[in-house]
């Protein structure tokens, strides 16, 4: 792409969600050790893989064949899949099966987005679909389905992908020019959400925002898990849009981190499963700890970036699949005025 073209305004927003995401990950062992850890990964799961969803979604509209998705995640699905699963067993030791319908770690990311690239084209022709697909993400929730075929985390973070799916890239400016009103919206809400948790004495953690465990399992089997769900898609949308603001539009030296996030999401997990298995994560305790570890995150993040990982990632992604006469799915549905069924635009956007 040329730099003309070329958007690096999502390339930058790519770029924190990835780092956000590698600080999640790392934080996870010690969050609990003091507050900053305890409120940043808070911060963290309320909206990183949410909006790196949309991202991907608004990225999905161009067509693909079905052979060209076997070649960039079906393939690198199974071989990442068997790195974890010999670093696991022959590395860390840890009890484990080579379970190909139940994604180890991050690999779920990958299982989830070929579902939806191949669903997409198609569900998006029926009618209500966004509503479908929120009633879907809520009551799935009621279930329990564990990490099969990671389909709770799929369904749960499917409105996500179908947003950006549906999402027009001027609208990205009407967001700029509107983020004081998402601001607002999003503190108006916390607020209540977290008042009407302490009122009703609801213990909140942030497996809310994972989408992979049930209602029963975080202890709100009715109708209280589906009203906290519902408030956890309103929250993350809204953090979304509300840092649409402060992202920059042009070109910086960690722009290349939003270009190759796929090298960094695979492969920080296999070096974070190392480090789990020691009790170097867990003791991180202090404020000064707490610095290196996430100056640490930097660095391992910028790392992964570099050419090496990038051209293995390149690599397995690109082994030739050959399919008899596959047609490629087709596109987004060309949208009326640039209205989305939630999302209405009056005028053409000033510019």
């Amino acid at each position: 792409m040329s730099t003309k073209s070329r958007n690096y305004f999502l390339d930058n927003y790519k770029a924190l969600l990835i780092l956000l995401v590698v600080m999640g990950h790392f934080i996870e062992p010690c969050h609990t050790n003091n507050p900053v850890l305890e409120s940043l990964k808070w911060i963290i799961f309320s909206f990183h893989m949410p909006a790196f969803i949309f991202i991907s979604g608004f990225f999905s509209k161009r067509a693909m064949s079905l052979e060209k998705l076997i070649q960039k995640l079906v393939i690198p699905y199974f071989v990442y899949e068997l790195l974890y699963y010999f670093l696991y067993v022959f590395v860390i030791h840890k009890e484990t099966g080579l379970y190909l319908n139940r994604p180890k770690f991050s690999l779920w990311y990958l299982m989830a987005l070929f579902f939806w690239r191949i669903i997409t084209p198609y569900f998006q022709k029926i009618p209500g679909n966004m509503a479908i697909a929120f009633t879907a993400g809520l009551l799935i929730g009621y279930t329990q389905l564990g990490n099969f075929f990671s389909i709770p985390r799929t369904l749960f973070f499917y409105p996500f992908f179908l947003a950006g799916y549906y999402f027009q890239e001027d609208w990205f400016e009407i967001l700029r020019r509107h983020w004081k009103a998402f601001t607002l919206s999003l503190t108006a809400f916390v607020c209540f959400f977290l008042g009407t948790a302490f009122l009703t004495g609801t213990e909140l953690t942030t497996f809310i925002f994972y989408g992979r465990y049930s209602y029963e399992d975080m202890d709100m089997p009715g109708m209280e898990g589906l009203l906290v769900r519902a408030g956890c898609y309103v929250i993350s949308f809204l953090m979304f849009f509300a840092l649409s603001a402060v992202i920059p539009r042009k070109r910086y030296f960690f722009s290349v981190l939003g270009v190759r996030t796929m090298p960094i999401y695979l492969f920080h997990g296999l070096l974070y499963s190392v480090l789990k298995a020691t009790p170097l994560l867990e003791n991180v305790d202090t404020y000064t700890e707490t610095v290196l570890l996430l100056s640490s995150c930097v660095g391992i993040t910028f790392l992964l970036a570099c050419d090496r990982p990038n051209r293995f990632v390149n690599r397995i992604s690109s082994f030739p699949v050959r399919l008899p006469k596959l047609p490629k799915l087709p596109g987004p549905p060309a949208l009326r005025g640039g209205q989305l069924p939630f999302f209405r635009s009056k005028g053409r956007m000033a510019r």
